[in-house]
């Protein structure tokens, strides 16, 4: 099973986007799915598939924060 989690895209440049999340930054492949700025994507292995409303994209984020602040 692979996890991912919702990444803002900050810039387009043709087919590839610079999108952030969670303190990291990276460009990935947009071919799959068209975004703008300010759009959420759920990217995996460098590669936008799939584009997420900003509601279900903070929801995620704060399930994310949920998991990592939970003792094991």
């Amino acid at each position: 099973m692979c996890l991912t989690v919702p990444a803002e895209v900050l810039e387009v440049h043709g087919t590839r986007a610079t999108v952030s999340s969670r303190g990291w930054t990276r460009v990935v492949d947009t071919r799959q799915v068209p975004v703008r700025p300010g759009d959420f994507v759920l990217v995996l292995g460098g590669v936008a598939l799939m584009q997420v409303d900003r509601d279900a994209a903070e929801d995620m984020l704060a399930a994310w924060d949920e998991v990592e602040t939970t003792d094991a």
